[in-house]
């Protein structure tokens, strides 16, 4: 009997062992790379995988390329000591010992007359004086194999400065070793992201509760300025915190842990989002501001783009943009104040939803919670993104955050029915061939001008994606508007009645003051030949269009156009101390408190941070300017759509390839100033990709006190060494979001452009 219980037991321990082998060879099978919520969560269902081994090959894919991908740009390009940075991923960073000799990059540097020049240097970080970071500038070291995407990693030990390493360790190994920071000690009973996972699939196995945690295992990436309570948030500024994790999460962030979602890690910025900026004053920099490789901190660094590591990625959430698009993470939540999600992930090959203002809630966090500044998404798809909206709808709440002032939507404006009821795929397609019959989509000439040569290729690109796809594929109707210096298509009718239109018609009701405005010169803004643009008479008769308004203004540069000065839009002090106040720490109480404690990406940045402490304007009209401003817009917008029976707008994201980090412009970039400053949704869509571009030079301005971009005739036409992503972008009225989820996933669904980086495959492929 002995023995045969003996030969029983080992039976069943052979059957469990090839059970667990049969687990693990499924597992193995399974793949992250390009995986969607869905197929994570099938592969869950299905035993291929659990959410632990989901997270764990996230992981494994930081390890590999999640490095330092730019070298300093020095005086004389001499190599340096080697350095490590903090922990990431389980070990320190490395930086590259070469260095890039300034003059390769800026000629003539002998007759520069300016400001000198901020190089590269490593130094110690002001967190952590133990390790270091890149200082200064630098370029993006071409295919580096990295990307520094992700700046913390929900890992315990490495989630936090003030309480790394030991002072982390788990609740069950015992008393924190002395010295560790009392703080520490309720932080570290907060699972990071592994053991998190480890309880989904203790509770669940691989019966998920799919209903009530729609986000089950989707492996979530955060832009930094928004609080996370497990991991550091410092807006990728070097600053020293007395607890450098916050006592609580962002709206957002908080909604999507309840719905299942893993959060996993913070991404990249451009500190502070866009800078400190400078309201001027007695601060002045001392060095030359670098410029170029936008997503640039002092603590994390710069991001790389994932298909050419030269290159920028473009916005302040480059690093969620680069994240995504290299399937460092399975979704991203970016912000954009001006063009900061829909950039990097037109850059980055892939999706960007940016909802009505409102509509995402934006409450906590070192954002600048000013209307045009909002929360988005970055996914690999277009259904992705919109099962990620659905989510962050709370059962009682819906999408109100108390936190968020304008999270306050009126009901009409949100549909009844989730908005993924909205979006189409390829099997419906076959089904109906012409989904957007009766539907009329208009082409804003105003982003298609060609001032360059560098605009032309991609311009091209998109204008044939607009015809083939959208009218000759899916049904669309065109439309278009008249923009001086773009094309006027004989086959497309133009608009009947334009932006400028409604704004005769409301700017004299609503904002007379307006046409006092003048401009540098001392000229009225507003001028119109044979009229006087502030009498009553004339505004009565603009108002009924009877008199002309100035072609000075149009629908792209409204949002500045004779504006007020509006230094406080955002107003970084009255934000952050507000922020700080509710944050608690001990030591970084306020805004002087944070400058005392902090290095910043650059001394242009410093000084401002400074003049902020002495500006004395918080209650300076500009801000109510810039929001009547705002409601006259969307006016303007609605009434054009309304008027000319448009569904939505189309135009691409970007007509210019992409520049190198640090490099000179390749011509003048369109920032978005439509969709945040008039608060409505945008979407942005893979649309294929260009290998043309005219390389820009540095050249000296006429002063020799700056270096500026310069493309001259005869540089010729050549290939980028990588094909780069470009991408097509949808806006409409507040509230249209099932509008664009349709177009949107039609024109995916019809085209499925995205194609990821081929440098950054599976790891296991290496």
């Amino acid at each position: 009997m002995k023995n045969k219980f003996v030969s029983a037991g080992m039976l069943q321990l052979a059957i469990a062992s090839l059970l667990s082998a049969n687990q693990s060879l499924a597992a193995a099978k399974f793949q992250i790379e390009e995986a969607t919520i869905t197929d994570i969560q099938t592969a869950i269902q299905k035993k291929h995988t659990t959410c632990k081994q989901v997270v764990e090959a996230y992981i494994e894919r930081a390890k590999a390329y999640n490095g330092v991908c730019t070298a300093l740009v020095t005086k004389d390009g001499a190599d340096i000591p080697a350095a490590n940075g903090y922990v990431r991923a389980g070990a320190p960073l490395s930086f590259p010992t070469k260095t890039v000799k300034v003059d390769t990059i800026f000629p003539d540097l002998t007759r520069y007359k300016g400001l000198p020049m901020e190089f590269g240097r490593m130094e110690p970080t002001v967190s952590d004086p133990s390790v270091f970071t890149q200082i200064g500038m630098r370029v993006g070291i071409p295919n580096a194999g990295q990307l520094n995407a992700l700046e913390t990693l929900n890992i315990r030990g490495e989630r936090s400065v003030t309480c790394k390493g030991k002072f982390d360790a788990h609740p069950s190994t015992g008393p924190l070793p002395a010295g560790a920071p009392a703080v520490c000690e309720q932080f570290r009973q907060l699972p990071d992201a592994l053991e998190r996972a480890a309880e989904l699939d203790a509770q669940y196995g691989a019966k998920p509760d799919l209903k009530n945690l729609p986000m089950y295992c989707v492996v979530t990436a955060v832009k930094d300025p928004y609080d996370t309570k497990d991991m550091r948030t410092t807006a990728n500024n070097d600053v020293n915190f007395a607890m450098d994790v916050p006592p609580t999460d962002a709206a957002i962030v908080a909604r999507l842990r309840d719905k299942g979602a893993i959060i996993y890690a913070k991404s990249i910025a451009h500190e502070f989002n866009g800078g400190p900026g400078n309201p001027g004053g007695d601060a002045k920099s001392k060095t030359r501001p670098m410029g170029g490789g936008l997503g640039l901190g002092s603590w994390g660094g710069q991001p790389c783009n994932p298909y050419d590591t030269e290159r920028v990625p473009r916005g302040s959430s480059s690093g969620s943009g680069v994240a995504i698009g290299a399937n460092l993470a399975t979704i991203g939540i970016c912000e954009q104040s001006g063009a900061s999600c829909q950039g990097p992930a037109s850059r980055n090959g892939i999706v960007t939803l940016l909802t009505t203002k409102g509509l995402l809630p934006d409450g906590g966090g070192l954002g600048y919670q000013w209307f045009n500044d909002r929360a988005g998404i970055h996914a690999r798809t277009m259904k992705d993104a919109v099962l990620v909206l659905d989510a962050v709808k709370d059962p009682e709440l819906g999408f109100f955050d108390s936190g968020d002032p304008f999270a306050v939507l009126p009901p009409a404006l949100i549909p009844q029915v989730p908005y993924a009821s909205f979006a189409l795929d390829v099997k419906q397609l076959k089904k109906n061939k012409k989904p957007l019959q009766g539907m009329r989509i208009a082409i804003l000439r105003e982003h298609m001008v060609t001032p360059t040569r560098n605009h032309e290729t991609i311009n091209a690109q998109i204008e044939d994606e607009i015809k083939t796809v959208l009218r000759d594929q899916l049904g669309a109707e065109l439309i278009e508007t008249v923009a001086t210096g773009a094309k006027d298509d004989p086959e497309i009718p133009n608009l009947a009645f334009s932006f400028n239109d409604a704004l005769a018609e409301i700017l004299p009701r609503l904002m007379p003051e307006i046409f006092t405005r003048r401009n540098e010169q001392g000229e009225l803004a507003f001028a119109v030949p044979g009229h006087d643009v502030t009498s009553k008479e004339y505004l009565v008769q603009l108002s009924l269009r009877k008199a002309p308004l100035t072609d000075a203004v149009n629908m792209v540069n409204f949002a500045n156009f004779a504006s007020l000065p509006c230094r406080l839009c955002p107003d970084t002090v009255f934000e952050f101390d507000r922020y700080l106040a509710a944050r608690g720490d001990a030591r970084v109480k306020n805004w002087g408190d944070w400058v005392a404690n902090a290095k910043f990406r650059e001394d242009a940045s410093r000084a401002g941070a400074e003049n902020w402490l002495r500006y004395k304007g918080t209650t300076e009209p500009g801000k109510a300017d810039a929001l009547a401003r705002s409601y006259v817009a969307r006016l303007a917008l609605q009434r054009v759509m309304l008027e000319n029976k448009i569904d939505a707008f189309v135009h691409p994201e970007n007509t210019v390839p992409t520049p190198k980090i640090m490099g000179p412009n390749v011509g003048a970039i369109s920032l978005d100033s439509i969709s945040p400053f008039f608060q409505i949704p945008r979407i942005a869509i893979p649309a294929g990709m260009t290998d043309v571009i005219y390389e820009p030079q540095y050249a000296l301005n006429a002063e020799q006190t700056d270096y500026i971009s310069v493309l001259p005739q005869s540089v010729a036409k050549t290939k980028l060494p990588q094909p780069m992503p470009i991408s097509i972008t949808f806006f409409a009225g507040q509230g249209d979001e099932p509008v664009l989820i349709k177009v949107g996933t039609a024109y995916e669904s019809a085209t499925q452009h995205r194609a990821p980086p081929p440098m950054f495959g599976a790891v296991s492929t290496r």
